[in-house]
């Protein structure tokens, strides 16, 4: 695998980036998925989520966060008093992985080397956000921004330092999704708090000094 970073124009705006990144071939995943995800929100966003990796709706829809997940995500951030139009929203991997089971394509995890491979899109993102937070949504996405010793277990709802930022890191909607009906609703208060401590830390965070560069530019 060669890797994104051949494939990363030197235009960083948002458009430029998410143009290039639809030929991307820097790892293998392109031959099966439908499309490149991108990131997806505004240039100006403080709020950078990044999640695991497309799903099946995503990988048709050719957008971010639009399956259930998505949709507990955008309740969620609503119910903790997090505005959405402050939230850019990504993928530590771009396209869909997933096996075969009948005519089902079920969610594959990525492996470390196609999560590194996809690495220069996720750093292109958040240099050209600018984000005064980070949020990382799960294991993947935690150890895209924290390397490979993260834990989100033992490091969920910390605030962490990071090459990109400062980062808290939470767990993926998608398993609170998996949890058992029984447990679910705790399972969704636990997540909102997370989110209300984030909401809070970006509170403390300085206003940006500048103007944001436009989604448009």
């Amino acid at each position: 695998m060669s890797g994104s970073a051949d494939f990363v124009p030197e235009r960083r705006t948002l458009p430029a980036l998410r143009a290039a990144a639809a030929g991307c071939r820097g790892c293998d995943l392109y031959k099966d998925a439908t499309q490149t995800v991108f990131g997806e929100g505004p240039a100006h966003a403080r709020l950078l989520f990044v999640g695991e990796q497309p799903g099946d709706s995503e990988d048709l829809a050719g957008r971010p966060f639009v399956g259930p997940a998505g949709r507990l995500l955008r309740e969620s951030l609503a119910e903790a008093g997090i505005d959405e139009n402050d939230v850019y929203i990504t993928n530590a991997v771009k396209h869909f992985k997933y096996e075969l089971r009948g005519k089902r394509r079920i969610h594959a995890t990525p492996k470390r080397i196609e999560i590194d491979a996809c690495g220069a899109w996720l750093t292109a993102e958040i240099q050209t956000v600018k984000p005064a937070l980070i949020v990382a949504l799960g294991a993947t996405a935690g150890q895209a921004l924290l390397g490979p010793s993260f834990r989100v277990t033992k490091q969920r709802g910390m605030e962490l330092p990071s090459a990109h930022g400062r980062v808290i890191a939470t767990i993926h909607p998608s398993a609170i999704l998996r949890a058992p009906d029984e447990a679910r609703a705790d399972e969704v208060a636990h997540f909102v708090r997370d989110l209300q401590f984030v909401k809070d830390a970006l509170a403390r965070a300085p206003e940006p000094t500048a103007a944001a560069p436009s989604l448009f530019d």
